[in-house]
């Protein structure tokens, strides 16, 4: 018979199911504690990681609008919104997310800074070194 850390290793999904299984007839004996430490703490890191990838998408789109305005597009309009939008809509999932916002800023506006370079051809020194919209403006649907 495999053990839950086998199963773990081998079929992550039947892992999955036999733990919530486990968990719902109070199983808490024959529960794979370690592994399900590890996947708890690793959705948390995927919020993180998905708000900031939001955020760098979100600010090298705003830099691309403001620094090359006659080649603005719907499409760029479009992903800002989307952006936008899948960031309120983690952060009203995960509200704990929202002080992380202020502290993530700056990495992800250099980050984005890097990626508008890279995408546009504009020199990196040519674009700011900080940020010329502040959170709230970047997070503004109307901004």
């Amino acid at each position: 018979m495999k053990t839950s850390n086998n199963l773990y290793e081998e079929d992550f999904y039947l892992w999955t199911q036999i733990t919530a299984e486990q968990l719902k007839e109070n199983q808490f004996t024959q529960i794979d504690i370690a592994n399900l430490i590890e996947e708890i703490e690793s959705m948390g890191r995927s919020e993180k990681r998905e708000l900031k990838s939001r955020l760098i998408v979100l600010l090298m789109h705003l830099l691309k609008w403001y620094y090359q305005p006659t080649k603005r597009s719907e499409s760029w309009r479009s992903t800002m919104t989307e952006q936008r939008i899948f960031i309120e809509g983690l952060l009203e999932d995960s509200p704990s997310l929202k002080p992380l916002l202020s502290a993530l800023f700056k990495d992800c506006y250099q980050k984005a800074r890097l990626k508008a370079s890279d995408e546009t051809g504009i020199k990196l020194n040519f674009l700011p070194k900080e940020s010329p919209f502040s959170l709230e403006e970047t997070l503004e649907s109307s901004y």
